[in-house]
């Protein structure tokens, strides 16, 4: 006859058995879901180009800039230096974050007009560019990869997070275009605004994003670049649409011909 300790070691093992086989399942089914992956600098347009391409699709979107700029915002109100790369990381594990709908909440409180600010995006920018903030936050952004699929936007979506994504592309734009709707919705928020301080902040943030040690801004060799300038949103998502419809046509063609050889 078995004694209690063993049926406690045979239930525990049974038990780790188990939730490995389901870590590796989702792990596997999670794979298998196509993600889009856009990213760009500051004003480009991708989320809005983002957010519209996964209402098409009826796709998940994942707006990672937005998980920076509450982890930014956390920082600050819990007075922490945003120097302080560690303590920063450590607080990004215990972020109370809920999506939902347009809506972004922070311990439950509505923080959507908040965290879309200039301060909050300098300082989203700061804390970004700490390698241990990017770690913690690697695992959380690839929670969001569920089915039928995901658009992400962000700076290392295809790059880092996602670099098997069915589609990468690297939205651009000039830096005066890009500062021009800048202005614009800061004006729409009854935020004052002049468009060649909007320049200036958006020139300092390129170089920032740009030069940063870990998972710069950078525009993929297997990435679509569209230029933004002259086009509307809605022609940017037209286009990603027929790249995305390409290149899932090439996947099914090459897997197709692999299982017929």
């Amino acid at each position: 006859m078995q004694s209690p300790a063993v049926h406690i070691f045979l239930y525990l093992f049974m038990t780790l058995i188990a939730l490995s086989t389901d870590m590796v399942s989702n792990t596997t089914n999670r794979i298998n879901v196509p993600v889009i992956a856009i990213d760009g600098p500051t004003a480009s347009g991708k989320g809005t180009v983002a957010a519209r391409l996964a209402d098409a699709l009826g796709f998940h979107y994942l707006d990672s800039g937005a998980l920076y700029r509450l982890t930014g915002l956390a920082a600050r109100r819990q007075a922490i230096d945003l120097s302080a790369g560690r303590e920063i990381a450590d607080i990004t594990w215990r972020l109370d974050i809920r999506f939902q709908g347009d809506k972004i909440f922070l311990a439950g409180e509505d923080v959507s007009d908040e965290i879309r600010g200039e301060a909050a995006g300098q300082n989203a920018s700061v804390v970004a560019a700490h390698p241990a903030v990017r770690e913690a936050l690697l695992a959380r952004q690839r929670q969001f990869r569920e089915a039928p699929g995901l658009v992400c936007d962000g700076r290392d979506m295809g790059s880092v997070i996602f670099p098997d994504a069915a589609l990468k592309v690297f939205l651009t734009a000039s830096v005066e275009a890009r500062a021009e709707r800048r202005t614009k919705q800061l004006k729409q928020k009854g935020i004052s605004a002049i468009i060649d301080d909007v320049v200036a902040e958006l020139r300092i943030r390129d170089e920032r994003d740009c030069n940063r040690p870990v998972a710069p801004l950078q525009c993929q060799a297997d990435a679509q670049l569209l230029d933004t300038t002259e086009i509307s949103a809605g022609m940017a998502v037209e286009k990603i649409l027929g790249w995305y419809k390409t290149a899932i046509y090439n996947r099914d063609l090459a897997s197709n011909t692999r299982v017929d050889a």
